[in-house]
């Protein structure tokens, strides 16, 4: 990719500018991405409660890797790269999900155990003790982060811990571990993953396609956030009537139990490199699990979790915050396809972010930056990156 595209990219915000065409349309760039974005970090594949019981078993892709999610009996969440040993048949076809005591091939019925040891190959008796094939299924590192579950593919990167960074402290309060999920929907979008990602990191656009959402929460309050760890993000205030993101305004929930009494009145938007967007509201939490699907088209898992407190109240409905953030989702994968539309023509050239766009500013800085490096680099600062600007 062209170095001085780049460069522009990574100036002060004020002079920086947008990722250069390719970075949304090209073929090479978008395999590079899966490989070193995907592969090569901590990548959300969904929540603990996918393997959340002893015995279940879930496929899950992550890059083009797939990996099976495994809950063994003491607890533990372990993957392995979905390939029996034998001949590479996958273990369980991707997105499948079972529960058993044992892995088994459905290929020749090697059995494995939820640790991943080779306990049966039926005929393979005279192999020795000695045969690599005796290690078991190959494993790939898992995490899990308030109910969560993180893959990293490659092995590659920093821990995990460094890559939540300081997010983990804004988060906590929330408890989304004890929340309970109260609606799914799944979205195919014809736009570059970024372009989503980059959306969702602003509300310049919001007076423009957003009338419900400006109805309840200022479009120029908040703040941005200086991260520490492979985020961005930063808050916004409810208008004064509103009690969290509704139509009208009002909660058709209850408050989460922990939050202090200022982020009651505030909505915090955080986007977790290189995949999961996290909005904590007052009384519940929704994310964008943004998966690639090529460089022009993108599918998002959009997830409403509520204390139990609320789901297990007579009557409880999560439509109040469903329906806002449908319409709204929608509202916004019209614009990103417009742009996506867009930056595929020849008129396109790389545009200016506005002052406010810092958190936008960061997000496209990690991506930048994964190009020049070969992989995900944390956020700079402004101060960090009017100092690098400064001095070439």
């Amino acid at each position: 990719m062209d170095q001085g595209a780049l460069a522009r990219v990574l100036a002060p915000i004020g002079q920086a500018r947008a990722l250069p065409q390719e970075a949304y349309l090209s073929e090479d760039v978008f395999a590079w991405e899966r490989r070193r974005f995907f592969e090569g970090s901590w990548v959300c594949v969904g929540r603990s409660t996918a393997a959340g019981r002893p015995g279940e078993q879930t496929a899950v892709r992550v890059g083009d890797e797939e990996v099976l999610l495994v809950r063994d009996y003491d607890g533990t969440l372990r993957g392995f790269f979905n390939v029996c040993r034998h001949r590479g048949h996958e273990l369980l076809e991707c997105g499948g999900t079972r529960s058993g005591r044992a892995i088994r091939c459905p290929y020749h019925a090697w059995v494995y155990g939820l640790d991943g040891r080779l306990r049966a190959a039926p005929r393979f008796g005279h192999l020795p003790s000695s045969d690599p094939v005796h290690e078991g299924l190959t494993p790939a590192p898992v995490a899990e982060w308030h109910g969560w579950i993180f893959v990293n593919a490659s092995d590659d990167g920093r821990p995990f811990a460094e890559h939540i960074g300081s997010l983990d402290e804004r988060v906590a309060p929330y408890e989304p571990t004890r929340l309970i999920t109260g609606a799914i929907h799944g979205y195919e979008v014809d736009a570059n993953w970024k372009l989503v990602v980059e959306n969702y990191h602003e509300c310049y656009h919001c007076p423009s396609i957003h009338p419900e959402l400006c109805r309840v929460t200022p479009t120029e309050s908040g703040e941005n956030f200086e991260p520490a760890g492979m985020w961005a993000g930063g808050s916004m205030d409810l208008e004064a009537h509103a009690e969290t993101m509704s139509l009208d305004g009002r909660s058709g929930g209850v408050p989460l139990p922990h939050v202090g009494a200022a982020a009651r009145r505030q909505v915090f938007y955080f986007g977790l490199f290189p995949n999961l967007l996290l909005s904590l509201h007052p009384d519940y939490v929704m994310t964008h699990r943004v998966e690639p699907v090529s460089p022009s088209r993108s599918r998002i898992e959009c997830e409403w979790l509520f204390p139990p407190e609320a789901v297990h109240r007579r009557g409880f409905d999560p439509g109040y915050a469903v329906e806002f953030w449908d319409l709204t989702n929608r509202q916004d994968w019209r614009a990103c396809e417009s742009v996506q539309r867009g930056v595929s023509s020849r008129g396109y050239r790389p545009g200016p972010l506005a002052l406010k766009e810092v958190a936008v500013h960061q997000c496209l800085t990690m991506v930048a930056w994964g190009y020049v490096r070969g992989g995900p680099v944390p956020p700079r600062s402004e101060a960090e990156t009017s100092e690098e600007g400064s001095t070439g």
